[in-house]
């Protein structure tokens, strides 16, 4: 059977250092983080949920990030995850739902990545503050994503599918000076 997905970017043509990463499993999870069911949840998944604003945990290929006191994102390769995620929180209060179509993944690299960035980005991404591993919902341009740091020179943004070629087209243009 043909895949009939099309990538919110798919009509784009990316200079280096920006690409896509389409079609990755992404489930929003609320649970009280104190309760029994979150230690399920959290032995589901083979990671600690983030307790704080900034931190991510990762267990193979699979990472978690903190988006609130009760609310994660969990990022996945696979779409086995939704489902034992809801079988982990049996029927106690939480939800565990499929958000894949909802996001896609912006990767920007480089040696000017950060510099891009802070064209239009608030949060202090120096590396004093902001390193590898850490990701907040914030905005970049006006379009509010979820930043994460991969790597020295690599971030990835989470921007809602609506707004991807915006911020795509933003980080073009932000880009146009570090070119050669």
């Amino acid at each position: 059977m043909a895949d009939l997905r099309r990538s919110p970017l798919a009509h784009l043509t990316f200079p280096p250092g920006l690409t896509e990463l389409p079609f990755r499993t992404m489930v929003n999870l609320r649970v009280d983080p104190s309760s029994e069911t979150a230690a399920r949840v959290e032995k589901a998944l083979g990671a600690a949920l983030p307790r704080q604003c900034g931190q991510t945990s990762e267990a193979g290929a699979r990472t978690v990030f903190w988006l609130g006191p009760d609310e994660w994102l969990v990022l996945a390769d696979e779409p086995a995850v939704i489902s034992e995620l809801v079988e982990a929180l049996g029927g106690e209060p939480g939800s565990a739902v499929d958000v894949s179509a909802n996001r896609t993944i912006v990767e920007l690299s480089g040696p000017f990545a950060r510099d891009v960035l802070e064209k239009g980005c608030p949060v202090d991404l120096h590396p004093r503050e902001f390193g590898p591993g850490k990701a907040v919902q914030t905005t970049v341009g006006p379009v509010p994503v979820l930043l994460w740091q991969v790597e020295a020179e690599t971030y990835r943004l989470f921007p809602r599918s609506s707004f991807a070629d915006y911020l795509a087209r933003w980080l073009m243009d932000a880009m146009t000076e570090y070119q050669r």
